[in-house]
């Protein structure tokens, strides 16, 4: 919770490569959009490997054929 409450901007990247995106980005070039989108891809990469995992895993162990049977005889709750 208090993670939460801790609202500062961060640097996440090396003082070169900050400035490396800052004075490409001011100067009008793309590198900071190529820098962004491969963040992006190294973010997901670890949610995409999990939810193949998870798929597999939901193939492999489901149960197949269960049948169902019921009594016909009525239940007393009392």
């Amino acid at each position: 919770m208090l993670l939460f409450l801790n609202i500062q901007p961060l640097k996440a990247q090396c003082a070169m490569c900050a400035a490396n995106v800052e004075t490409s980005h001011n100067s009008g070039n793309n590198k900071a959009d190529g820098l962004n989108k491969g963040i992006l891809v190294l973010l997901a990469a670890p949610y995409l490997a999990a939810a193949v995992v998870g798929y597999i895993w939901y193939k492999r162990f489901r149960r197949k054929n269960v049948e169902i049977n019921m009594r016909k005889e009525k239940l007393n709750l009392n």
